[in-house]
């Protein structure tokens, strides 16, 4: 398990492909989910603000907590903080297993939790000026059928 906040850009295909020269020949998938920053509503660049310690505690929970669900080799968490533009990646989540459906059911729950439970604060930035963003009723629905 790797959990890694990056304060500058990364490159999540260089990272994902790291991650699955490193598994073993049990794994039979490896599934995985990058968010990157989009141009919502003429957002131009988000900042995106941490507990430092605190963030990375609750990560490595979330990703303790999909391994205690399904049956993972292994599993990675890369979240950006700082400056982001758009285009920018944001996270890279991915999950290694013997089988599809717990690698892509585990990189579901850990993006649903990590938009509900990791402690970070965004600030969009648009032509008007900047806005602090409130978490999204959709984001707490998502998290919802985990439970």
């Amino acid at each position: 398990m790797t959990v890694k906040l990056k304060g500058e850009a990364f490159d999540p295909h260089a990272e994902l492909a790291t991650f699955e020269r490193r598994q073993g020949e049990n794994i039979g998938a490896v599934a995985s989910f990058i968010g990157r920053m989009r141009a919502d509503g003429g957002a131009s660049q988000l900042t995106l603000e941490h507990y430092p310690g605190m963030t990375e505690k609750e990560i490595g929970r979330i990703v303790r907590e999909a391994r205690t669900r399904w049956s993972l080799d292994d599993a990675l968490v890369i979240h950006r903080y700082a400056t982001i533009h758009v285009g920018d990646p944001i996270v890279l989540v991915a999950a290694a297993a013997a089988h599809r459906g717990e690698a892509l059911a585990a990189v579901e729950f850990i993006i649903d939790y990590l938009k509900t439970r990791a402690p970070f604060w965004k600030k969009e930035e648009r032509a008007k000026g900047s806005e602090w963003i409130e978490a999204r009723d959709a984001d707490d629905k998502a998290a919802e059928r985990w439970k």
